[in-house]
Formats: C-alpha cells, structure tokens, sequence
C-alpha cells in the first residue's frame, strides 16, 4: 500500500480566472520535459467503433452475437466505445450540455458557494496541490457523487442553475439501465455468467460526477487539460464536448484523438474491470489537450464498485492455461487516488 500523500497546499487560482486576467500561463501548468512536452491535438483519430446498445439486449440472438463480438474487440484493443441507442434522448444530452456551460458562465461568488474543502474531493474546484513541483491541469470542475442518493453531499452540489440538481438526479436514474447493461455485455463477451461482473459491482455501485471546463489556452503545445492517467472506476461514462475535440487515448505508445460522434456516449473500461476480466480488457491511459481558441467542455460519470463488496478476477476466466493476474481487493478507489497523486498507477500494486 502506498504511504499517504502530504496534506495538500493552498488551492491554486481557478483556470478560468487566468484566462479573464488575460495573463501568460503560469509556469505550474507548463511541461518542460522533452517526453511530454509539444502535445499535438492533430493526431491520427482512432478507430473505436460505435456499439449500438439496443443490439446488446436484442431478442435476436444473431443480432446481439455480432454486436457483443464488436465490443469485445473495442474493449481489448482500445478499452473504450462508442455507445449508441443507448435510450436518452437528444435533448436530454442537450440539457446537460447546456447546465454545464451555465454553471461554469456564473459569477466566481456563486461558483465558490459550492466549493471543495481544502483537504476534499468534492465540490467546484480544481487540482489538489500536494508539492510546488506538480503540474497542474488546465481545467476547473465540479465532482459529486450522485448515486446512491444518501451519499449525496447536497452542500457541494450547485444550486444554480436552478434546474440543475433535478436534472442531475434524472440523469444518475437515466444511466443504471445502460451501465448494467454494459456490465453484463462485457461478461456475455467473454462467455461468462451475464451477473459476474454487475454482481461485483454491486447495487449499491457509486457514481462520481465530473463536470469538466477547460478554457482556451495560450500555450497548448505545454499544457494539458487532463495529465496522462487510468480511470480508477468499473467503468466510465463521458458526455464528451459536441464540438470540440481533446480527448485522446494511448495504445502501443502513440496517441490517438477521439473522434466526436452527435449523441453517442464514450465508455472506456477502468482499472476495476480490467482486474475483473483478468487483464482481457484493459483500462486506457488517456489526457485531454488543451486548444488555443475555443473553451471544451465534458461530462465523467465515474462507476465504482461497492467499498464493502471485494472484485477481482472472474472465476470462469482462470484456469491452468491463464492463472490469476491479479489480487482481490476491496475499496479500491481510495487505493487510487493514493497512488494517483503520487504519479503512479494503482492498478500495479494489484498484480500478482
């Protein structure tokens, strides 16, 4: 287990604040070293493909056989599709789109209202400083947990705009169909008992919301919106910008931009369903870059398991030919986020 990190320093000031000052970029936010620096967001697109969730759950068994074989191929090439027809409308999507630019166009005073405590996770905010060396992202947010409801921590969540609480709560109701879903997809792909992975999960599985801002930056060929990571999660559920593309996935050491698709959610895999799947489906190391001229903006849905319930891999996928890869483990969030902030990947400390 990784030592605790250092209690973390004073908030840094908000992005958007940088940006309004019209100031350079702070020296923070800037990467100087060779093997990071000059980030391109004119890379090749990747070729994730676009899973239409309602063949998932087709009667037609034909139907749903080709559709389970497309996601697994995405799912152990890249760990991330596209899902379409996943049965929320246009202008739902619309909505949420819309509350975010809202919340982020309000006055500092009442962003701040819903602010993070200084040692917290939750709240409007931006990265914990933990040492005058750390880069910061370029980026502000807002992270709540919206489900199950009694953990909701209501004092962190906005309250303008005015609608904003009501349809954040319709949207966490919204998602449970499509993540059990994927859930049993990804178990049906690998010819598993079609509850193994949602039983892992639990019904009591939490989802963090992420409401992502990332202002036009002067410098982008320095600073990244998003550092390098793995999501901690089960799995991910990200409402990405309709226009503006950043966010861009490794595979074999290149990176790749993803393509915005009208209306389609992206779901990428996390450390905790590559530890289910015994390494088959591997969680992606991704970054958002940041743009010169226009603002970006995204929605995280962050799925985790049960603190209580223990994950690891799943019995029917261990055998003489392809033993355990990795322990089982319990809470494995707070494991992340210790090991995140380090700079490191959690999922190591795992492995057999």
């Amino acid at each position: 287990m990784a030592q605790p990190p250092p209690p973390p320093l004073p908030s840094s000031q908000s992005v958007q604040e940088l940006i309004l000052d019209g100031g350079t970029v702070p020296e923070r936010y800037a990467y100087k070293d060779d093997k990071t620096a000059s980030f391109d967001e004119s890379l090749p697109l990747t070729d994730v493909p676009a899973i239409d969730l309602g063949l998932l759950t087709a009667s037609s068994s034909s139907s749903a056989g080709e559709e389970l074989i497309k996601l697994r191929s995405a799912l152990t090439c890249w760990g991330c599709f596209h899902a379409i027809n996943h049965g929320i409308s246009c202008s739902f999507l619309d909505q949420l789109h819309e509350l975010t630019k809202q919340f982020f166009a309000l006055p500092k005073e009442e962003k701040e209202k819903c602010a993070r405590a200084p040692d917290g996770i939750e709240g409007y905010g931006n990265d914990m400083v933990f040492s005058e060396q750390q880069v910061i992202d370029w980026n502000d947010r807002v992270y709540i947990i919206i489900s199950p409801e009694d953990k909701r921590k209501l004092e962190v969540w906005p309250e303008k705009p005015e609608t904003f609480r009501e349809v954040i709560h319709e949207y966490s109701v919204m998602l449970r169909p499509v993540i059990n879903n994927v859930f049993k997809a990804m178990a049906l792909s690998l010819n598993l008992e079609e509850n193994c992975f949602l039983n892992q999960f639990g019904e009591r599985g939490v989802m963090f919301a992420r409401f992502n801002y990332y202002p036009r930056c002067p410098r982008p060929d320095l600073v990244l919106g998003l550092k390098p990571h793995a999501d901690g999660s089960a799995i991910t559920v990200v409402l990405p910008d309709r226009e503006v593309e950043g966010l861009q996935f490794q595979r074999d050491g290149q990176w790749f931009t993803v393509p915005t698709i009208p209306n389609a959610l992206l779901i990428n895999v996390g450390d905790q369903v590559e530890i289910m799947s015994n390494g088959i489906f591997k969680s992606p190391v991704h970054r958002a870059v940041t743009n010169a001229e226009r603002d970006r903006i995204s929605l995280a849905v962050f799925c985790t398991s049960e603190e209580e319930n223990e994950i690891g891999p799943a019995d029917g996928l261990i055998n003489e030919e392809t033993p355990r890869l990795y322990k089982k483990i319990r809470n494995y969030p707070e494991t992340y986020f210790e090991y995140y902030q380090l700079g490191k990947r959690s999922i190591d400390a795992v492995k057999i």
